[in-house]
């Protein structure tokens, strides 16, 4: 197979109350994948990074003159696809142009439609990307690559049946591509923890979550899959050579499923005395938490987490799959506290059959427990989850009236509980006044902070997204 090139992108942009900004991970683990795979030269873009409008990234992909381009995207942004890909193809008319990521997970072939993409993946994308590119290149047929949404040569738009498999080893993979991003433009901007400017690296320790939560993605499927500790600690070791970097955010979606794992892992670095710190933005599950797990993690350099209580209502938590265990959550919590560690909330508002009694509920475990900070966000039904199943049977007029198109997660405008829109509304406002205004909690932002010396650069993103809070969703 002749070489050829290709050209990646992370779509979106990074928003003033929303300015997350993380190495594209899903794109470098597709590049370092298919570069032991191809002889290839690859680009790779983050738009969140850059923030350059479509046109310019249309632009970047036609003068790489790349044989093959891909756009992974979520949801927000699914709306940039069809332009961006017509400007792409009126540059690049021979190219093979490729849609992936959470957008196309959620809206499957509906995804591809109004665009000018070949072919589209949901879910994992190494092994389905490996088989489009042998197909391509060996006379284009994409009928028989399992679960592809595709275009034949009438323009019709077809989904193969079957479905890929997911990958069980995944130490088999390369380690992340980094080499193909510029690394330090990241260590200048907020990553996905509220703690700015430090020189990290992220990494994905495991794929798939076997919880039932009606809301979450599909993308890696239910079945929990894992690197071994020691890829782990060869990766951050690697990292840490080659970058200089001591601090790394895991962005799994829950780290801690695996007691042996763990214990493994912080052990593993002991004996290799590797003195990092460690941040978990989204990927730890506080009510399956042991002291010996806290502990471990803490003496191995854990200094930040987030804990997701969802819901306060133990009859919600039966409701949505989470099955959250509150008590032990709350309990979690306060052990990692104990040690040290900056603790993080999340808390959503608005369930299908929620009451106002319930929201209240949600409130005050929130505040009354020893998180640090927490956002109290709107339930929101993607495509493709229970929970929109659920809520096109019982909520359709609110579905025909969501918008997705650049949003951020704090934006969200719908209500789909037993409450009225202010009642809603009003409980969220005065979830961040007893929150954020509680003068105790101040204080303790204040004292455990990792960062105080660069808390003055975070407050006023804070404040802003706070004081959208209090003003209330809907209101100008």
């Amino acid at each position: 197979m002749k070489k050829f090139r290709l050209f990646l992108a992370n779509l979106g942009y990074c928003r003033p109350l929303w300015p997350l900004v993380t190495p594209p991970m899903g794109i470098m683990y597709l590049a370092a994948y298919l570069r032991t795979k191809f002889d290839l030269d690859i680009k790779l873009v983050n738009q969140r990074e850059s923030n350059c409008t479509n046109e310019e990234l249309a632009r970047q992909a036609i003068e790489f003159e790349a044989d093959i381009v891909g756009f992974s995207s979520l949801t927000a942004f699914g709306h940039a696809l069809a332009p961006l890909t017509r400007m792409v193809r009126a540059g690049l008319p021979k190219a093979l142009i490729l849609l992936g990521g959470p957008h196309i997970t959620s809206f499957g072939a509906q995804a591809l439609a109004d665009t000018a993409a070949n072919a589209a993946v949901e879910g994992e994308g190494e092994l389905a990307l490996e088989q489009i590119i042998r197909a391509h290149f060996d006379g284009g047929d994409f009928g028989h690559i399992p679960a592809l949404i595709w275009r034949n040569g009438n323009g019709e738009v077809l989904t193969n049946p079957g479905t890929m498999p997911p990958i069980d080893n995944l130490d088999s993979l390369p380690f992340p591509a980094y080499d193909l991003i510029d690394l330090p433009k990241y260590w200048r901007r907020q990553s996905m923890p509220p703690l700015p400017r430090r020189r990290y690296a992220s990494l994905v320790s495991s794929r798939g979550c076997p919880y039932h939560c009606n809301w979450c993605h599909r993308i890696f499927g239910k079945k929990f899959r894992t690197h071994s500790a020691e890829r782990i600690v060869d990766e951050i070791e690697y990292f840490q050579r080659i970058y200089g970097v001591d601090d790394f955010e895991f962005l799994d979606d829950i780290f801690n499923l695996d007691h042996a794992r763990l214990i493994a892992f912080c052990d593993l670095l002991h004996r290799r005395n590797l003195r990092i710190k460690m941040a978990f933005p989204s990927a730890v599950r506080a009510d399956i938490l042991t002291q010996e797990d806290v502990d471990a993690l803490a003496d191995a350099g854990t200094y930040f987490s987030s804990f997701a209580l969802d819901s306060g209502s133990p009859r919600i938590q039966k409701l949505v799959g989470k099955n959250l265990n509150i008590p032990r959550f709350v309990q979690g919590v306060e052990m990692a506290v104990k040690r040290g560690i900056f603790a993080n909330g999340f808390a959503m508002l608005g369930f299908p059959t929620e009451t106002e009694e319930e929201m209240r509920q949600t409130i005050d475990i929130t505040c009354h427990s020893r998180l640090h900070t927490a956002s109290f966000l709107t339930v929101t039904p993607f495509p493709n989850t229970d929970l929109y199943d659920h809520v096109a049977k019982t909520h359709a007029q609110q579905l025909a009236n969501l918008t997705f198109e650049d949003t951020d997660l704090c934006d969200i405008r719908v209500n789909l509980s037993e409450v009225p829109d202010a009642v809603l509304f009003a409980c969220q406002r005065q979830a961040n006044q007893q929150f954020f205004l509680n003068p105790k909690r101040l204080y303790r932002i204040l004292r455990d902070h990792p960062q105080r010396h660069l808390l003055p650069l975070y407050i006023p993103i804070y404040l802003a997204r706070a004081t959208k809070g209090l003003l209330g969703p809907g209101k100008t």
